[in-house]
């Protein structure tokens, strides 16, 4: 059987992992690239024995970069989810997680040199339109990956990389609140449907029966929440103009609940078949919008002032995730500046995966 390689990196990007490539080495038309992402990955099997997928979503997802047509970026960077089970891949949303290790792994391909003992990396993400600054420590050899920077959710400690996202607001939608309402009433549920670095549908915890502190194996095993979670999910879906979304990864579904732990809230996040084992970076910045802006389903579980920035902290199934929200608020107006954060990156893996026939 013939097989074609594609030189890859396999890196770790805060709390998920997966292959970054050039987006040149990969076909342009569509569907041939879902064909090949789901080969690479190996979809269709609980364990994606047969590719370099984890078994997990947050192990199956691809970063494809390629060096920026616009002056205000340097590197684009094109997100895919493709599934563990269903060998479908999703273009639509974009993942924060794997976006930290985009800095890192531009500089490893050679797309963009290094600058100093900080090298500044200005990300377009393709699928959504938001700008990222990414700040990568280097060398004259390279990126530095050690450092003592540890994040909820990964073992040990890295060096840090530092990430501002701007222009986070309506990139899926075209609002902040799609629907024109801080607050939907979907199958007598209290939602917020908003859209904010990723497009989500925010309910409180206790509303489905749920203390909030649920650990994710829990929430996972209670399909019972599912069985009531997706639909909604799927009716905001529609109400928030993304059309049918049964096949897709978007909207993502959250919780919300009084803290516990010392944070601002305890969240929940689902993406959106099963519960996500911490949080997405750009889930993260969604609830932190909720949190802070009156008239959502937030209400009442922690105050802020009319303007930023002022830190979160939001307490998830394997610890904390620290944010920082810029934004406005002035009677009905509210308006999100930008949001930063500190993750961490590795690269794994430098060499070329192989896919069956001649695709590229």
């Amino acid at each position: 059987m013939t097989q074609t390689g594609i030189p890859f990196l396999l890196m770790r990007g805060g709390t998920s992992r997966g292959p970054y490539m050039r987006r040149d080495d990969l076909p342009q038309d569509r569907d041939a690239l879902a064909r090949v992402l789901v080969e690479m990955l190996g979809s269709g099997h609980p364990l994606n024995i047969d590719g370099i997928g984890g078994g997990a979503a947050v192990t199956t997802k691809v970063a494809m970069l390629s060096v920026s047509d616009d002056d205000d970026a340097d590197i684009d960077y094109f997100f895919a989810q493709v599934g563990v089970l269903d060998r479908k891949v999703d273009f639509r949303p974009t993942c924060g997680n794997i976006l930290v290790g985009v800095g890192p792994a531009a500089i490893e391909m050679g797309l963009i040199p290094v600058a100093g003992d900080i090298t500044d990396v200005r990300i377009r993400a393709v699928n959504t339109g938001a700008r990222v600054q990414s700040r990568v420590r280097t060398s004259p050899d390279g990126v530095i990956y050690e450092g003592q920077t540890a994040i909820d959710g990964v073992p040990g400690t890295s060096a840090p990389v530092e990430l501002m996202f701007m222009d986070v607001t309506g990139g899926a939608t075209g609002a902040m609140f799609p629907t024109g309402n801080r607050i939907d009433i979907i199958d007598g549920t209290e939602v917020t449907c908003m859209d904010v670095a990723m497009p989500m549908v925010i309910a409180r915890a206790a509303d489905f029966g749920l203390t909030g502190t649920e650990t994710a194996a829990e929430l996972d095993e209670n399909r019972a929440f599912y069985e009531r979670m997706e639909p909604i999910r799927r009716k905001a879906g529609e109400l928030m103009g993304m059309g049918d979304v049964s096949s897709s990864v978007t909207p993502k579904f959250g919780l919300l609940a009084p803290p516990v732990a010392g944070g601002t809230a305890l969240t929940r996040y689902f993406m959106p078949a099963n519960c996500h084992p911490s949080l997405a970076v750009t889930g993260s910045q969604c609830l932190s919008a909720c949190l802070i802006c009156p008239g959502t389903v937030a209400g009442g579980i922690a105050t802020f002032p009319d303007a930023g920035p002022v830190p979160l902290r939001l307490e998830h199934p394997m610890g904390l995730l620290d944010v920082i929200m810029d934004y406005r608020c002035q009677g009905d107006d509210f308006e999100v500046v930008s949001a930063g954060l500190t993750r961490t990156a590795r690269k794994l893996v430098s060499g070329t995966v192989f896919v069956p026939g001649n695709p590229v």
